[in-house]
């Protein structure tokens, strides 16, 4: 199933834990590809676990996470394009991503039983009162609009993303507007994050 959350950054990967990940997974990777004769170009994904022994591959996808990408979308000063434009040329020597000191998280909003069977087809109300902050956004994933009104039609079905100045910040505010969504069928996890913010 997909996650339920995320936030950025994520102070636990240290310049060193990310340097042996590179070194012990990602690296052997897209050498390995290249080697075969098909260099990789675009977005990998690695699915990490931590663990005492290091970090170890659970799965690779080529595309961005779901939900880890509406917290770096909302962290990323620099215009996403060119960045892309230049990873699927294969010439990333002159990029230089640029980020706003603010920290971002995720909750996801899914119908009740997911991910096993749920209902489809239920109204969700208070999505534009949800967004009055600025600093809130609404990533839809599983939602139709019909006659004016927004239903679920999937089990994970909105990620609600803030920022703010700090991760504690950036957490409020996403559960402030989680609290404004009026939709009897949905649930979220009140604990994304709570490693960080228990080591702030």
């Amino acid at each position: 199933t997909g996650g339920m959350g995320a936030y950025s950054p994520a102070k636990i990967v240290t310049p060193s834990l990310l340097e042996d990940t590179m070194r012990r997974i990602i690296q052997p990777t897209l050498t390995a590809m290249a080697d075969k004769g098909s260099p990789y170009r675009g977005v990998l994904y690695a699915g990490l676990m931590l663990t005492e022994d290091g970090p170890k591959l659970v799965e690779y996808n080529a595309r961005f996470g779901d939900p880890e990408c509406q917290v770096l979308m909302l962290r990323l000063k620099s215009d996403l394009v060119p960045a892309l434009m230049a990873t699927a040329i294969g010439d990333i020597s002159d990029l230089d991503l640029e980020w706003f000191d603010e920290d971002a998280m995720t909750v996801v909003m899914a119908a009740q039983g997911y991910p096993g069977s749920y209902s489809k087809g239920t109204e969700i109300d208070g999505l534009d009162s949800a967004v009055a902050d600025s600093d809130t956004q609404i990533f839809h994933a599983g939602t139709k609009t019909e006659d004016g009104k927004t239903l679920a039609v999937g089990g994970r079905v909105l990620n609600v993303t803030s920022k703010g100045q700090d991760l504690n910040a950036a957490r409020d505010k996403a559960y402030a507007a989680l609290e404004k969504i009026d939709w009897e069928e949905g649930f979220y996890r009140r604990d994304i994050g709570w490693r960080a913010l228990d080591e702030i």
